[in-house]
């Protein structure tokens, strides 16, 4: 699998789990030095709401780290990356 499938194969993932997630983007890319694993850091705008929904409080930027086996594309995690 290579950076282009994995990226691709995380962001599917992020879809799965958070689908209203909007404007994802690649972030950092690293391959474990033993080549096993691609480990892909997405972005993504979510909206945050109150009261279900009826007041908007503006957008807001999250960070994920996904660990994809670099030969069958399973994702083995998904991690919360903080950004200081």
């Amino acid at each position: 699998m290579n950076v282009k499938e994995a990226a691709k194969k995380a962001a599917e993932y992020l879809k799965s789990f958070f689908p209203e997630a909007g404007r994802i983007q690649l972030e950092e890319v690293d391959i474990t030095d033993d080549d096993k694993y691609w480990n892909i850091t997405l972005s993504y705008n979510d909206i945050e709401t109150v009261d279900a929904g009826f007041i908007s409080l503006g957008t807001k930027r999250f960070y994920k780290t996904f660990k994809i086996d670099t030969k069958n594309g399973e994702v083995r995690s998904m991690k919360i990356k903080t950004i200081k």
